[in-house]
This record gives structure tokens, C-alpha cells and sequence, in this order.
């Protein structure tokens, strides 16, 4: 089983904690995260390019002029397409850029990107994030105190409302739940720390 140091706040270690093998020893496959973190990126993206066609456009129910004896091509409505402000040919029309995979992919993705990085010692674990109020400062201090920069994500059992907010200010660090973990997040940062009952509910979910 591998272990890691617990560290507090202060970056003073306070212990050590055993990690599951399965959550955080599993075998790294790159096209496998590959292919759960595209299917994150394209769900994320929104088909909402739309044109309107000759049958959507408002007006032009009147036909323009008698059909015959005026010498002019014929024309039933004002609105189309050669026509200005009518409809639009083959014009784009929102998309479904959505894909599926299946569940026990997105979560064997959590394991190996947990795995991954453990493994090249970009995982961190703390005994909590008790800062005494919501202030950038107390973040800032509390991340040069482990040493992992401001390109970090912090992982806790439940919301942490102080650390929450104050990230705000931190463009390249976030905050979310143990609940929340995905494959993309977890390998878009440089380090991840997590408290203790994160890990353990890792654990508990993604183990079986």
C-alpha cells in the first residue's frame, strides 16, 4: 500500500496515511484518458450558432407581384434566399457536441489520473483547510506553507466555505468536493491536495 506524509496548513507534518492500491496504485493508460478527458472538453461546449430559413424568417407571406405579365422573374416571397433579408441556405443550426462514455471508464479515469499523480509526487494531503476567514492571504500563506505553487487544486470531503472564497482572487487554483472529482480536472493542475476525509471518500466511492 502506498503511503503518504499528512501535512497541516502550516506545512508541518502531523502523521501519515495508508492509500488504497486500487484508487491510487492503478496501471496508467493514456488513450483511456484520452478519451474520458475529450468527452469532458466536448460536453462542456455549447452548439448555439443559428440561422433562420426561408420558412423561419418573419414576413413575406404576400406574394411581391402577379405571377405573369409584368416581364419580372416570378416570386412567391420576399424571403428567399437570393432575396435580402431572407432566409439563409445551409446556414449553421445549434449542435449536440455531447458524447457518452460509459461510467466505469470516467471512474477508472479517476483512478489513474489519482494514480498519475501520486506517482510523480504531485499529490498532497492535509489534515484540513481550517483557515480562520475568507482571505486571499490565508490562501496564499497556507499554499507557500506546502510548497505547490498557485496552479493547484484543492480537494475537500465538504464545501469549504473560507478557502472557497478566498481563491476568488486566484486565477489559477480551485476549489471543489470530493464528490465532484473528474479526470479533467484532477490532470489539469500542476498539484492536488486533498484532506483526509477527501481521500478517504475517494476511497470509499471509486474502490469497489
Amino acid at each position: 500500500m502506498p503511503t503518504v506524509t499528512v501535512k497541516d496548513i502550516a506545512g508541518n507534518a502531523v502523521g501519515e496515511l495508508e492509500l488504497s492500491d486500487k484508487v491510487f496504485g492503478a496501471t496508467v493508460s493514456i488513450p483511456l484518458l484520452h478519451r474520458v478527458v475529450t468527452a469532458y472538453m466536448a460536453n462542456q461546449r455549447l452548439g448555439n450558432a443559428d440561422t433562420k430559413t426561408r420558412a423561419e424568417v418573419r414576413g413575406g407571406g404576400r406574394k411581391p407581384w402577379r405571377q405573369k405579365g409584368l416581364g419580372r422573374a416570378r416570386a412567391g416571397t420576399t424571403r428567399a434566399p437570393q432575396w435580402r433579408h431572407g432566409g439563409v441556405v445551409f446556414g449553421p443550426h445549434p449542435r449536440d457536441f455531447s458524447q457518452t462514455v460509459p461510467r466505469r471508464m470516467r471512474q477508472a479515469a479517476i483512478r489513474q489520473a489519482l494514480s498519475a499523480k501520486l506517482r510523480d509526487q504531485e499529490l498532497m494531503v492535509v489534515s484540513g483547510f481550517n483557515l480562520e476567514g475568507p482571505k486571499t492571504s490565508g490562501v496564499l500563506q497556507m499554499l507557500g506553507n506546502l510548497g505547490t505553487g498557485l496552479n493547484v487544486l484543492l480537494v475537500s470531503a465538504k464545501p469549504e466555505a473560507n478557502a472557497k472564497l478566498g481563491m476568488r482572487n486566484l486565477k489559477t487554483a480551485q476549489m471543489t468536493t470530493a464528490q465532484s472529482l473528474n479526470a479533467y480536472t484532477l490532470l489539469k493542475y500542476d498539484h492536488v491536495v486533498m484532506d483526509q476525509e477527501a481521500v478517504r471518500m475517494v476511497e470509499e466511492v471509486f474502490g469497489r
